[in-house]
């Protein structure tokens, strides 16, 4: 009787969300829009809903060093992602990072703790690139890259992540955004992301959002404060 009586519960929550106008920063929201943004390079992004539940997005730096493909999968219970991405740190280090996982949104079971709207998330993920570490030796490996007392050296690992974002609208033009997580794996790895900002809803279709961002792995360290600007079509 009590499986009955959540179950009811569930179905009623998400009947009332999918009859709902879901909030613009909604990470389970499927839409097709464009943004163009600035955190230290311009950054060009885009996502096309194919219908009701599938989604595919990608951004991309005006140099196109740092780039991202991906897609989504709206359930009932949450949406499933994929993303395929490469992002560049100092003195030459990169990482190229392949996860697939999920959001889901706390607000079915009612939970909206001080008007937060939250979304836990987990997923696994796959990382391949090369890792700056410190020479012991002054002979280097021929296909290594020199920077000072470090060398470039290939490096992969397997393993997974949770994290959370959170939502809080202030009013109708402005939220709160912020998200955090780490992640462990293979060959030692591991780290942390965080960030927070804040979005003003221009209209029904733009969006503005101030978001300052900070992560660290074992590839390196990266901050970035950002702007950024999205259209979304109806």
């Amino acid at each position: 009787m009590k499986k009955l009586l959540l179950l009811t519960t569930l179905f009623l929550s998400l009947a009332t969300q999918a009859t709902e106008e879901k909030h613009h920063e909604d990470p389970t929201k499927v839409v097709t829009r464009v943004g163009v943004g600035y955190n230290d390079d311009v950054t060009f992004s885009g996502s096309i809903g194919l219908d009701e539940i599938r989604m595919i997005n990608a951004s991309i730096s005006d140099d196109a060093s740092e780039w991202r493909v991906g897609g989504s999968w709206l359930f009932d219970f949450g949406i499933m992602n994929f993303s395929f991405n490469r992002a560049e740190y100092d003195n030459g280090a990169y990482k190229n990072n392949y996860s697939v996982g999920t959001f889901l949104p706390l607000s079915v079971f009612g939970f909206t703790p001080g008007g937060w709207q939250i979304f836990p998330m987990a997923g696994y993920n796959y990382n391949d690139g090369e890792i700056l570490q410190e020479t012991s030796t002054e002979i280097v490996s021929f296909n290594s890259q020199n920077a000072g007392d470090f060398v470039l050296t290939p490096n992969t690992s397997h393993g997974g992540y949770l994290g959370a974002f959170g939502l809080k609208p202030l009013n109708d033009d402005f939220s709160l955004i912020t998200v955090a997580g780490g992640m462990m794996g293979s060959e030692s790895y591991s780290g942390y992301w965080a960030g927070g900002g804040v979005s003003y809803k221009i209209s029904a279709n733009q969006s503005l959002n101030i978001f300052g961002f900070l992560s660290n792995d074992n590839y390196g360290k990266q901050e970035k404060l950002g702007l950024s600007y999205s259209y979304q079509f109806n």
